[in-house]
């Protein structure tokens, strides 16, 4: 898992960078352009910065992550890494990387990030893509629409350097949801566990690409739980784990559930893995997104009423709304170099938004897949206080088998969710991959 990406595909996909850039700045009328890697923020009346998370769109370009930075491109041109590099003896400077990668640039060492002020050639309409910053500020149009939409729409296709390190993303989040799973069995607490998975991806927490999901029993019922429990439960009767890791800047989002024991939690766990998989088979170039939301919002009615939490057909709970009460966020989104990936509501390159279907307004995209797209697919089933509540207090809850549901509050409820990749021969399951490749003993 150490191992450089290729060169020759981080080549490909600059060059691929580099055509589509260059058509966007033409056709928003700019013929330069800068990108800052950004800056870490101080905290408030401190002297101490957040943890530094570096432009996604300087990512797209330069596979590391280093405050201070800037790419700048003026299509025709090789394009020049600003490489931030002060003298310093508080803080280790970054060296110059050595890598292949690096000989896609003309490098400039700066020793302040304001230094790119004198090195930038004048008389150019340049756009900056990017956070606003004095160091930075006036130096061209900050983020123009027009640009930003275009760049935005394109970044839903992924090339095959990107797939590659959202492969690897993936192999290394198996290996560490696995050392999770381990720590939950053995009797750890979501604190350790959360310990074990940065252990096993080699990550520090701040350099996961969001904050690990890790819910015991009732807790898995908050959709974005943030907690880490520090003690260890006497029997945990479920556990959640939502966590990725980043490759390249490029992060899985992977997310299992199981059960301590058998029963009827453990037979929803197995029953929604059968969904999820034949959910997942759907991403192919062409079909709707949202078409794969709305089936996977029929295929959680069916298994509501297979395990007879309702009491009405799988029809009615579809019609309803009922099914809302149990699953009420959408099926996914697009996954790249940031986890909830951008132009996902966009309809075309000009920045027009296509809805999502009514009475769905959780649902993070609505556009047909096309090759290379990478999406995440995660169905859940949740025993949610304020949704029961809410459906309890009206006419919803007279369909609810409540003794039912009842018997699986404890247990929270359950997500699946893998990273596919919409090719022309069939979706691949990266996530799926991953896993198997620890089974068979093929993962490095």
């Amino acid at each position: 898992m150490s191992e450089a990406v290729p060169a020759g595909l981080f080549q490909a996909h600059l060059e691929h960078v580099y055509r589509r850039t260059g058509a966007a700045l033409d056709r928003a009328g700019f013929d330069a352009l800068l990108i800052p890697s950004g800056l870490p923020p101080l905290q408030f009346s401190d002297d101490q910065p957040y943890p530094f998370k570096a432009n996604p769109q300087f990512r797209l370009w330069v596979p590391e992550a280093w405050p201070g930075c800037f790419v700048a491109f003026e299509p025709g041109h090789k394009p020049q890494l600003f490489f931030h590099q002060p003298v310093d003896y508080w803080y280790q400077p970054p060296p110059v990387p050595e890598a292949a990668w690096i000989g896609q640039f003309d490098v400039h060492i700066v020793q302040s990030p304001a230094d790119v002020r004198g090195l930038l050639p004048a008389g150019r309409r340049r756009a900056v893509l990017g956070p606003a910053h004095p160091d930075w500020d006036g130096l061209g149009d900050p983020n123009p629409a027009g640009l930003t939409g275009e760049l935005d729409y394109q970044r839903a296709a992924k090339t095959p350097y990107e797939i590659e390190c959202l492969a690897r993303a993936n192999r290394l989040g198996a290996r560490a949801h696995r050392a999770a799973e381990r720590a939950f069995r053995s009797g750890a607490s979501e604190f350790e566990i959360q310990l074990e998975f940065c252990s096993a991806a080699g990550a520090r927490e701040e350099e996961l690409p969001y904050n690990s999901i890790i819910a015991f029993g009732t807790n898995a019922a908050v959709l974005h739980y943030q907690n880490l429990g520090r003690g260890r439960p006497a029997a945990a009767a479920s556990f959640l784990i939502d966590a990725g890791v980043a490759v390249g800047g490029y992060s899985s989002d992977i997310t299992r559930s199981y059960a301590a024991a058998p029963g009827q939690f453990a037979d929803l766990v197995a029953a929604l893995d059968v969904t999820q998989q034949a959910l997942a088979d759907l991403v192919v170039p062409g079909r709707d997104y949202a078409d794969i939301h709305l089936e996977a919002y029929r295929k959680i009615a069916e298994l509501l009423v297979k395990f007879e939490l309702v009491k009405v057909t799988t029809e009615a709970a579809v019609e309803t709304g009922l099914t809302s009460v149990f699953f009420p966020h959408g099926i996914g989104h697009l996954l790249g170099l940031q986890v909830h990936d951008v132009g996902g509501l966009m309809a075309d390159a000009a920045g027009r938004q296509r809805p999502r279907p009514t009475g769905h307004p959780y649902l993070r995209l609505t556009r047909d897949l096309a090759p290379g797209f990478v999406v995440t697919v995660e169905p859940g089933l949740y025993f949610i206080e304020p949704l029961l509540e809410a459906a309890a207090a009206g006419d919803l809850g007279k369909l609810i088998n409540w003794p039912r549901v009842d018997a699986l509050r404890p247990f929270g409820g359950v997500r699946i969710e893998d990273n596919v990749v919409a090719l022309p021969a069939g979706p691949r399951n990266l996530t799926r991959e991953a896993f198997a490749a620890l089974e068979e003993g093929s993962d490095p």
